[in-house]
């Protein structure tokens, strides 16, 4: 009657989804959706999980984490090419990422860095929950990215595995070669098992179609990457167990290189080349500078009758680094420009229940806790100005989740969560910035308050699984988010806090689809539809040169398709589609590509003809996305840029040429497409205009013991 525990789960799922018949009813396994474990089978909401082979196949060819999502996400916006997510967003709205469902984002203070804060290499799966969820509290508007970290596999041994590689421009050889070492050991003990995994990665300079470096803002040339992480368990018995994890994680751009300007209106890139000291790029290396998370997890399968109970402590420090900007200028005060830092640490404790009661043809399943966080983020200057004030929030939340399997065929969900915020922040005054100079923000003293948020929010749903063959379900669920309050703040307009439009935003999300499996193919449709009374969009102070949010209703919706087909024992095909539009409901106008992303379109190909030897085709289609017209002078503004449609294919590959050696390789963008990036198309902001990457290739070899 009771399912079986987290770990033994954790350990069984690595292996491609629908790789084969007896791995099939394992990889239909998730445990992030509702915070227990439960089968895809019985979720009624779309879902998407990255196998392991899926992430080694793309590190082959890109190691971004990005890269790897929008690939394989439906409904996840096109990659960016670089090391910030802005604009990749979830169903036209923010995702909350996790590690082990401990919250990476910075949603006080969203600077869009949350997808890179592991390396790949440490990853087992990767879950993706689409729609709005207050299951894990702020910050899920659009769902949530869990990333699953690896588990020791190993019995009574130790096992481990090395892999190096390089990376570097087929289009243009010089400074391009990069390298990278990662390593993995693994063993148990008795009652004692661990983990460790690092990776070591110094880019080379990164070439687009023609052979120039791209522009370096949240650029990865010259980028510097560490990963290094931790896992030790203790099996006290078969019930109870006790587990430590840590992470470390830095990533940051050492460069010597300068920006040639573009401008997106002119068609004009923005590249990167040498130039004198005196021109290169300014500060501080931007990107993540050492952040950390550290988790203390205990659970007990049998705590008491039928019911399972899971301890959570957690601490994450983060300090982004952002790069530097002559847009954070103050003549007056001798500032030719600034370089900003999110500053956040996260302190935070749950308690999850799971109790399993048997009625005649019910299972009911209750899923119930607290959860208790502490989160203090800042956006200082390097300089020591401050931008955005420190804000402090102290959350506590209880939730109750039901699940009701009637027959093995009905399964009916439903949950409400309450939560009660404290945000603070003291007085302080917004910062005077020159865009020219006589282009300047004016500086308010604003006063600091104590504002409280109490947000209750549900979600009901249902799936009937009639046949194999169709498996409708609907869902309704709502996510409360309150938003990027450190913009709103860093933009106010008012001269108290209390005065500022910072209330939670509440998100209600609808969503209906099917999944059908045949003897050899798997289909998913999804449409949905998301509503919310108070937006968190942007729009562009031409007298001022700042941007100010604009928190107007919105409306999202769209739909998403995917058909997994396996052809032969050798052979798979994995193809999806997504369409995303949304709308300012007050203004009638649409939203800009800061949520919206352009049509998407992706196959992947996997064939293994041997037990040596494999291979792996993806491709990538980018639709258009014109809902815009320019100002009067002719120009696009903000994120409201025209986007022209692009294809990309990369190519993968895998040879075990001894018992424990395998060579792998692996080509970026194999036929050298000469493209801009749906954001790089879209945003109109100075130095987005950098075009993707030209043809790249990778070559390594993996050593296992």
């Amino acid at each position: 009657m009771f399912r079986p525990s987290l770990t033994l789960i954790a350990l069984a799922v690595s292996a491609p989804s629908f790789a084969n018949d007896a791995q099939k009813d394992m990889e239909r396994i998730i445990v992030s959706g509702s915070r227990v474990i439960e089968s895809i089978d019985e979720v009624p909401a779309s879902i998407t999980v990255i196998s392991r082979k899926q992430i080694e196949d793309h590190l082959k060819v890109n190691p971004e984490l990005q890269s790897l999502l929008a690939q394989m996400v439906p409904g996840l916006a096109p990659d960016t090419g670089s090391s910030s997510n802005t604009g990749q967003s979830l169903r036209g709205r923010a995702p909350l990422v996790m590690i082990d469902g401990v919250p990476q984002s910075t949603p006080l203070r969203n600077g869009s860095l949350g997808v890179k804060t592991i390396d790949p290499s440490a990853l087992a799966r990767i879950e993706v929950i689409k729609g709005a969820t207050s299951v894990y509290g702020n910050g899920a508007s659009g769902g949530i990215i869990n990333y699953i970290t690896k588990q020791a596999t190993a019995q009574d041994t130790h096992e481990g595995q090395v892999s190096l590689s390089s990376r570097f421009s087929a289009v243009k050889l010089e400074e391009s070669a990069g390298a990278r070492i990662s390593a993995a050991i693994n063993g148990k003990v008795e009652n004692f098992d661990y983990l460790v995994t690092a990776s070591y990665e110094e880019n080379g300079v990164q070439r687009d179609a023609e052979g120039d470096i791209l522009g370096l803002q949240y650029g990865l040339s010259d980028a510097e990457t560490q990963n290094y992480f931790t896992k030790l368990g203790y099996d006290f018995d078969q019930e109870k167990r006790l587990q430590f994890s840590y992470n470390y994680f830095s990533s940051q751009q050492k460069t010597d290189l300068g920006d040639v300007p573009g401008d997106i209106n002119e068609g004009v890139k923005t590249y990167a080349i040498h130039v004198p000291e005196a021109l290169q790029k300014r500060g501080k290396p931007q990107g993540p500078d050492g952040n950390e998370n550290i988790t203390l997890k205990y659970t007990d399968s049998n705590i008491f009758a039928n019911s399972e109970m899971t301890l959570d402590v957690y601490s994450q420090d983060i300090e982004n680094v952002f790069f530097f900007s002559p847009n954070l200028a103050n003549p007056d005060e001798g500032y030719d420009g600034g370089q900003s830092i999110i500053r956040s640490e996260k302190r935070g404790a749950r308690a999850t229940f799971n109790t399993a009661i048997d009625f005649d043809g019910v299972e009911a399943t209750f899923i119930y806790g607290i959860d208790a966080l502490k989160d203090t983020t800042s956006q200082p200057l390097v300089d020591g100005r401050v931008w955005v004030p420190e804000m402090e929030m102290d959350s506590l939340a209880g939730f109750l989740q039901t699940k009701w399997v009637i027959h093995d065929d009905l399964i009916v969900k439903a949950g409400v969560r309450r939560e009660s915020i404290d945000l603070s922040v003291d007085d302080y005054e917004t910062l005077k910035l020159c865009r020219s100079e006589t282009q300047c923000s004016v500086p308010l003293q604003v006063k600091g308050d104590t504002i409280d948020y109490d947000a209750t929010t549900y979600n009901i749903a249902i799936k009937y699984n009639w046949s194999d063959s169709f498996s409708p379900f609907f869902n309704y669920s709502q996510g409360s988010d309150i938003a990027d309050i450190g913009r709103l703040l860093r933009a106010a307009t008012v001269d108290d806090i209390g005065l500022i439009q910072t209330e939670a935003s509440i998100i209600d999300n609808y969503e209906v689809g099917f999944t059908s499996l045949f003897d050899q193919v798997r289909l998913e449709v999804a449409a949905y539809r998301s509503t919310s009374e108070l937006g968190t969009t942007n729009s562009f102070n031409e007298v001022t040169g700042v941007y100010e949010p604009v928190r107007a209703p919105q409306e999202i919706w769209g739909y998403e398709g995917l058909v997994d087909y396996r052809i032969s024992e050798t052979l798979s095909v994995v193809a999806t589609y997504s369409y995303v539009e949304g709308k300012n409901t007050e203004a009638d106008v649409y939203l800009g590509s800061r949520q919206i992303s352009p049509p998407k379109a992706t196959a992947n190909v996997n064939w293994k003809p041997s037990d040596t030897l494999s291979l792996t085709v993806s491709y990538l289609y980018v639709g258009d996305r014109k809902r815009f017209s320019p100002n009067a002078d002719g120009d696009y503004v903000g994120d409201q840029g025209p986007i022209s449609s692009y294809n990309i294919v990369n190519l993968s590959g895998q040879y075990q040429f001894a018992e424990n050696w395998n060579a792998f390789m692996g080509v970026e963008n194999l036929f050298n497409s000469d493209y801009y990036p749906a954001r790089a198309q879209s945003y109109t902001y100075g130095g987005y205009n950098i075009k993707g990457l030209g043809t790249t290739a990778t070559l390594g070899v993996t050593y296992s013991f």
